[in-house]
């Protein structure tokens, strides 16, 4: 299947990434044009349809349906196999258009995730936010400023959906015994919070 290239950018993992050697671990931030990916593994990744003159919602079902399964393809096959995989739960109320094509990127990586025997955990807008910044809401660039601070071994260049995926990663981890690093109480609340698989991996 062609089309436009679908990696926006990648970073390789930095040789002092603490915890490495521990449970693998994947965040995914999901998008049809920015899907953000961070491995606990230490590196990050992005991943999406980049034509800007011929948006995705405006081209044919037909072709529509072509590249959104390029988009899955490309982002189950940067997950890999890791021990636990941490989405960000499908955010119901968001505005802007494409609502309908996000639900079945969101639906379609969830559905690979399970049939392939993947753990998942289930991470809220807010439940990111504040195991990033210790409340429920704040800017993109609060977290991204947050990340940068906590994990700056992962080199996401500033990118929010990158960011986003590091912070369900650590979220991750730290439900796991295995945290990349130690967060106040009031992050951690978004743990206790959080869905996560009935038996740990």
């Amino acid at each position: 299947m062609n089309g436009p290239k679908l990696l926006r950018f990648s970073s390789d993992p930095a040789e002092d990434v603490p915890g490495r050697e521990g449970p693998r671990v994947v965040g995914v931030d999901t998008s049809l044009t920015a899907t953000g990916l961070a491995s606990s593994q230490g590196w990050c990744r992005g991943i999406g349809y980049q034509d800007k003159n011929n948006p995705i919602t405006k081209l044919s079902y037909g072709a529509r349906l072509v590249q959104m399964r390029r988009v899955l393809n490309a982002v189950v096959t940067g997950i890999g196999h890791p021990d636990l995989a941490v989405l960000e739960r499908a955010a119901l109320a968001q505005s802007g258009g494409g609502a309908h094509e996000r639900g079945w990127l969101w639906w379609r990586v969830y559905e690979y995730l399970t049939d392939v025997g993947i753990p998942v955990g289930l991470v809220s807008t807010n439940q990111r936010i504040t195991y990033a910044t210790g409340k429920g809401i704040g800017a993109k660039t609060v977290v991204v400023d947050q990340v940068a601070r906590r994990w700056p071994q992962w080199q996401t260049g500033g990118n929010d959906n990158a960011c986003d995926a590091v912070v369900l990663m650590a979220a991750g981890r730290d439900w796991l015994g295995k945290p990349i690093s130690l967060v106040p109480k009031a992050h951690r609340i978004a743990v206790e919070r959080a869905l996560w698989p009935e038996v740990a991996p």
